[in-house]
């Protein structure tokens, strides 16, 4: 963390301010936050494209950055929103790869009994129809889903990093899981 004179750590806002003045106080907002928008990006895309998303995405901020909301100490739902909208335009990726995951794991058949193993087979069958559900989402329902469970953000913070009113957040996080526990089975509780 970086800290003030008085020895605080500076918030995000504090910081993004500063970088107005003095651009190198930037760094300290992408040290913080970097390796959280690689690895959402990663889990969307996959790795192949999450570092050019994420560098991608602290370009797009440097360059946002006297538009900052100060009143806002944390910068990550603003990042991730960010990011969000550089990987919609990875849509077909990210389509590929849900479809990929989709279908791993079907036909697969094994004959050990071993518990480990019948484990990670039940996990891959779920993450397949997890994966297709997700496919099946549409891309503006999918990002406040994956903005909550993925990012770690909350309702409110998921409806600020894409500039919709938390109404309707919270709506396309409501039909989101709805179509989870549909892929898993009614009586499986998914993402809350």
């Amino acid at each position: 963390m970086t800290h003030s004179e008085g020895g605080t750590a500076q918030s995000d806002a504090e910081l993004i301010s500063q970088a107005g003045r003095s651009p190198e106080c930037f760094a300290a907002v992408f040290d913080r936050h970097y390796r959280h928008v690689y690895a959402y990006a990663a889990r969307r895309l996959g790795r192949d494209l999450a570092e050019d998303v994420a560098s991608e995405t602290f370009l797009v901020a440097f360059d946002r950055r006297a538009g900052y909301d100060t009143t806002r100490a944390d910068a990550r739902p603003w990042l991730y929103g960010i990011a969000s909208n550089l990987i919609a335009r990875q849509g077909t990726a990210e389509s590929r790869r849900y479809k990929m995951l989709a279908q791993l794991g079907h036909g697969d058949r094994v004959d050990a009994h071993d518990d480990a193993v019948v484990g990670r087979l039940d996990a891959t069958a779920v993450r397949g129809r997890l994966a297709a559900a997700l496919e099946r989402l549409p891309q503006s329902v999918r990002d406040v889903l994956l903005l909550v469970a993925w990012a770690g953000l909350n309702q409110n913070e998921a409806a600020a990093a894409l500039d919709i009113p938390p109404g309707t957040a919270r709506s396309r996080l409501h039909r989101a899981r709805q179509e989870m526990r549909q892929a898993l089975g009614a009586d499986k509780e998914v993402y809350g």
